[in-house]
């Protein structure tokens, strides 16, 4: 199929299922946290929605995975499109469904309780902290410029079923700040894994499924370390690449 590029725009090999994806480098671009949201936990079953969905990344490697209904919304109008061609480019229409729309708004456009699974790879830096990028898409997507952290639990919690599962990475920086956010939207933290660099660093991202309406107790997994001490990935994320 031949692909249309635009201004600034390029396309990348998802290294998955011989999928494609248009990414442009002044909007925010996917990266291996995406990937490993993606791959946390069990296939999906049921709706699943993808808060802030940017080049659809989460719904195709879902898609992938043997999910077989997920909604991507993005408020962007920029990377809605590239998240409706990416869809297109991938012949995954009949799977996936992109709205152009804003999850803090979501009881305008969303019924209660219409998904089985809810993802989100939110902006991880408060509005006051951090370094800015000038480019605005890439900036709203590292600041939470549009959507706070309270924001994307209240659209999760409104957008889940009773006992969904929510799945979310983050940076470990915030880590109480968001299983206290959880808990006070009825969506209690229950399994968490710590993400490493090298298995000699320290975590600065971690992984966290937690159920809406679900008892207390949480499981913590075995870390899951990215690089060996040479630079190359580990087994553990080559095999999501397919390359293990």
């Amino acid at each position: 199929m031949k692909v249309n590029l635009g201004p600034h725009e390029r396309l990348d090999d998802l290294v998955l299922d011989g999928m494609k994806v248009i990414q442009r480098d002044d909007q925010f671009c996917f990266s291996l946290d995406t990937v490993l949201l993606a791959h946390f936990g069990a296939v999906p079953r049921g709706k699943v929605l993808d808060l802030g969905t940017g080049t659809a990344a989460i719904p195709l490697i879902l898609s992938a995975r043997g999910a077989v209904s997920v909604t991507g919304a993005e408020l962007n109008p920029v990377m809605a499109d590239i998240a409706r061609r990416n869809v297109a480019l991938n012949g995954r229409g009949p799977v996936i469904t992109i709205v152009e729309e804003d999850y803090r708004a979501i009881r305008h456009w969303s019924e209660s309780g219409a998904f089985a699974v809810v993802y989100a790879n939110p902006p991880y830096r408060e509005k006051s902290r951090g370094a800015y990028s000038d480019a605005e898409g890439i900036r709203r997507a590292r600041h939470e410029e549009t959507a706070t952290l309270d924001d994307v639990l209240d659209a999760a919690s409104y957008a889940l079923k009773f006992h969904g599962r929510f799945r979310m990475v983050h940076i470990t920086e915030r880590l109480t700040d968001i299983l206290t956010a959880m808990r006070a939207h009825a969506i209690e933290p229950k399994v968490v894994q710590m993400v490493h660099g090298r298995a000699d660093k320290k975590a600065k991202l971690f992984l966290v499924e937690g159920i809406r309406g679900g008892s207390k107790g949480v499981e913590v997994l075995p870390p899951l370390i990215v690089h060996h001490a040479d630079g190359t990935y580990t087994e553990a994320v080559l095999k999501l690449y397919g390359k293990a």
